[in-house]
């Protein structure tokens, strides 16, 4: 018995040493790679602080808001636990987005990583849903209208989806405990994807800045590469402690603060700013099925990335067409987060529709033809 103690733990350590220790990492990676060590940081800190909300959340809409002042008010530490959770979630999605842009720039979708982009796109789903479900759980007013606008879009599939949903004829109690038992369980089925993404993150390798392949120009993890992402931690920290302690309700909806009410409606419905730039998609096509296509096909899209993908340099830094194309889709992403926000009225519903034209354009047609011409001149030269 003692033996095969002794073996499961030299098993556990060997895997340890091998992926967090002695892990062989590209010499020359930079501070952009710490995002992705931060990003399972802020995951961490969500499925804490989520177990301890539980523990004092009520998911009925009676007690729903009730609930979330209590934990506010008089549950010791409760003001700090709601507030880390609520701006936690802004965190991990600034976090994974500088993780996708970062991987976009250096091309960590091109082969051999397809699966690794992939896992790392569903990944960004299920953070989605779960983010999605979360905003409901406080039961406030962009709360209630929220979850009736998005959950109202599946009728596209048939009503009778949109009734599975709700558990009813509308947004209700049903609703609230759905959500709240699938929020409460969708981290831990993250988690398990975010192993399976570390898994084949060490099968093919880390990526680095050149886009070289340095099977022999490696380091271990330990302990170079550990003081790059803890020195990236702290710097996070800083930054997370500023909304943490100073502007804690800046990143939210002010109307949350107001009680669900069915029988009055917002003046202005918005999702969480994380959702703005697919949300303005959504709008910017006028009709429904056209309008929630477009929405799930921005990210769906990225799936297909290393497939439509035809160069055959991966990094930007040898891509000087690519580099400055790349600009124009990360500022392009930013103009749809603003126009999200707006109302759907001239100027902004036209600016919003080129801005979705363009974001198509840049996955479906200009990444594969850049990469074409880039083929074609780095053979010119040779």
């Amino acid at each position: 018995m003692s033996g095969h103690v002794r073996w499961n733990k030299d098993y556990i350590l060997s895997i340890v040493d091998s992926h967090l220790i002695d892990y062989p990492s590209p010499i020359n990676l930079s501070y952009a790679w710490s995002f992705g060590s931060l990003a399972g940081i802020c995951l961490v800190i969500q499925i804490l602080t989520g177990i301890f909300l539980a523990m004092h959340y009520t998911p009925h809409i009676d007690l729903a808001f009730a609930s979330v002042e209590h934990i506010m008010r008089d549950v010791n530490g409760g003001w700090l636990m709601r507030y880390m959770h609520a701006n936690g979630a802004s965190m991990f999605f600034i976090v994974v987005y500088c993780h996708i842009f970062r991987g976009l720039y250096y091309g960590s979708y091109m082969a051999p990583r397809e699966l690794l982009w992939c896992s790392g796109v569903v990944i960004f789903l299920l953070m989605m849903a779960t983010a999605f479900m979360g905003y409901v759980l406080p039961w406030g007013q962009m709360s209630f209208w929220g979850a009736t606008v998005i959950t109202n879009l599946f009728s596209v599939a048939g009503q009778w989806v949109v009734d599975w949903l709700w558990g009813g004829f509308s947004v209700d109690n049903p609703t609230l405990n759905r959500f709240f038992s699938l929020h409460f369980l969708m981290p831990f089925l993250i988690a398990g994807m975010v192993l399976a993404h570390l898994a084949l993150l060490h099968r093919d390798g880390s990526n680095n800045p050149l886009g070289i392949e340095s099977s022999s120009d490696k380091i271990s993890f330990y302990p170079y590469y550990y003081v790059k992402d803890l020195f990236s931690f702290m710097l996070f920290l800083v930054f997370f402690s500023v909304f943490l302690f100073y502007y804690p309700n800046l990143l939210g909806h002010p109307d949350n603060y107001i009680p669900a009410n069915p029988m009055v409606t917002p003046h202005h419905i918005v999702p969480e700013w994380y959702f703005l730039p697919f949300y303005a998609i959504l709008r910017s096509i006028p009709d429904k099925l056209g309008g929630v296509l477009a929405m799930g096909g921005a990210i769906v899209i990225l799936l297909f990335l290393p497939f439509i993908n035809t160069s055959e340099v991966r990094s930007s830094t040898f891509r000087p067409i690519y580099r400055k194309l790349f600009w124009f889709i990360f500022a392009d992403f930013l103009l749809l987060g603003w126009i999200g926000q707006e109302v759907v009225e001239y100027p902004f519903e036209q600016i919003g529709l080129a801005a979705t034209v363009f974001y198509f354009l840049y996955f479906l047609v200009l990444i594969p033809a850049v990469g074409i011409l880039e083929n074609r001149l780095v053979r010119t030269k040779l």
